[in-house]
């Protein structure tokens, strides 16, 4: 049967109270994208900033970050991104106790090259621990976590100043070292720059100039622009990069260049006006940045890694406040080809998007808070829901907004269903609450039954999200089921 206002559902009744929603398992739905690729874990490893996470190397992913003692240079590895949340750390190096190299240690990136492991950091001084300059590290082991680790000494640069925040990148058959550093004669803690190299120890050439922080968001406390990430797709150079102090007021922002073009000439790159990723008060996730990417372990699905801490007021210096914890989440893109970041999610499972059978290039979303079904989402987190503990006891399920996590999916009339505060009442309760079961159109997918009424499902009706009764017909049960992905 045709899905129409005559088959719309009006909910009325009450329930038992309301529980407290918490985290549930998901059905996997293998669509056209197969089951959800990557499990969420905010944070995945407490009081590790500035993360970096290599692309998996023989099965396996190795990270290392920024301690808050800033003493020492960490590295763990696991089969699996989730993995590293509990994987054993190892310590490769300590600072001297003087001299060189003996201040704050910060920022370490490990990259793979030519057989061997390259780990770019910067480092103070004991007597001057901000006297900041970038320095690498060699190891012929297979796995970066042994003991084989060689100081190889300073990354030298045009000018001698405030160096950090080192990344390698190779494309088109040359390598690049980008770079955050103080420039004499400008104004600025620090700007981005970008130099071929002529070894993983060397640079070739002078350094270009990519990024000068000018803009109001690049200023805020100090003006920054460091932490480069680089990532390429879809015919496109991206490198993020983050800005201002690093308070609550930390976020990223966005350089973009043609993979054909010069990458060494400053005009190929454009600044993204506005900042790609920020402070959610909604999610409470607060300073949001100096991220690095990696790959989920299908091979193909995009993370992004980064920092954020809890919250937002601090105790004196926030850079030695020591809880920006590290977190992972999936990058998508845009049908245009451009990255969309969403929000900085917070505590919670499994993130997924949902996709009607009879739409699966569209997504449900929320605008205004009411539910709809769109395609090129471009506010990714409008279309990011957990499935989480129902409020109608043991069985039931919820959808839970990923960026308002206040919010769940709620009927609200016979015509809308949106996205509502619990508001503690039975009738709510009831509105929100739903069984999830195997998709009625295809065993791969899901569907979502409303608690109390075993022939109303949640469903797809021509852009709208609604509540209806499915008949046999295959166009109508496609309707109320769903991919997750």
């Amino acid at each position: 049967m045709t899905l129409n206002r005559r088959t719309l559902l009006r909910v009325g009744g009450g329930l038992m109270a309301a529980t407290v929603a918490g985290t549930t398992g998901i059905a996997e739905a293998a669509g056209p994208g197969g089951p959800p690729k990557l499990t969420t874990r905010s944070p995945l490893v407490e009081q590790r900033a500035d993360p970096f996470i290599t692309r998996p190397v023989n099965g396996m992913y190795y990270m290392t970050a920024s301690v808050p003692e800033y003493d020492r240079l960490v590295v763990r590895g696991a089969s699996t991104i989730d993995g590293l949340a509990s994987a054993q750390e190892r310590v490769i190096w300590r600072r001297p106790s003087s001299g060189k190299l003996g201040g704050h240690i910060w920022a370490p990136e490990l990259h793979r090259i030519d057989g061997r492991w390259y780990l770019y950091f910067a480092a103070g001084d004991a007597g001057d621990v901000f006297h900041i300059r970038t320095y690498v590290m060699e190891s012929t082991a297979a796995d970066p976590r042994a003991d084989s680790w060689v100081l190889r000494g300073q990354m030298l640069t045009k000018w001698d100043t405030f160096t950090l925040d080192s990344t390698t990148f190779e494309h088109r058959g040359k390598r690049y070292f980008a770079w955050a550093q103080g420039e004499p004669g400008i104004a600025t803690n620090s700007n981005l720059y970008l130099a071929e190299m002529a070894s993983p120890l060397a640079l070739k050439g002078d350094p270009v100039r990519l990024s000068v922080p000018t803009l109001p968001w690049e200023v805020q406390g100090f003006k920054v622009n460091e932490g480069p990430a680089v990532l390429i797709r879809n015919g496109r150079v991206f490198m993020t990069y983050s800005a201002s102090a690093t308070d609550a007021r930390y976020c990223m922002g966005l350089l973009t260049a043609d993979e054909r073009s010069d990458l060494l000439d400053p005009r190929s790159w454009t600044k993204s006006p506005q900042p790609v990723f920020t402070t959610n008060e909604q999610t409470r996730q607060y300073g949001p940045g100096h991220n690095s990417f990696t790959v989920a372990e299908d091979g193909k699905t995009d993370v992004l890694v980064y920092h954020a801490r809890d919250y937002r007021d601090i105790t004196g210096d926030p850079l030695y406040d020591p809880n920006r914890h590290t977190r992972v989440q999936q990058l998508h893109w845009n049908d245009d080809g451009t990255p969309s970041f969403g929000v900085p999610v917070g505590k919670g499972g499994t993130i997924v998007r949902l996709s009607p059978l009879d739409a699966p290039n569209l997504y449900v979303r929320h605008y205004d808070y009411r539910l709809r079904v769109d395609g090129d989402v471009r506010e990714v987190a409008d279309s990011q829901f957990r499935i989480a503990a129902g409020f109608s006891g043991a069985g039931s399920v919820a959808l839970q907004s990923v960026n308002f996590p206040d919010r769940y999916a709620r009927v609200a009339d016979s015509v809308t269903v949106r996205i509502d505060q619990n508001d503690q009442s039975d009738s709510y309760a009831r509105a929100a609450s739903f069984v999830q079961v195997t998709g009625l159109a295809d065993n791969r997918a899901v569907s979502f039954r409303q608690i109390g009424d075993p022939a109303a499902y949640l469903a797809h009706d021509n852009g709208r999200f609604v509540l209806a009764r499915p008949g046999s017909a295959r166009r109508d049960r496609q309707r109320t089921s769903f991919w997750l992905s």
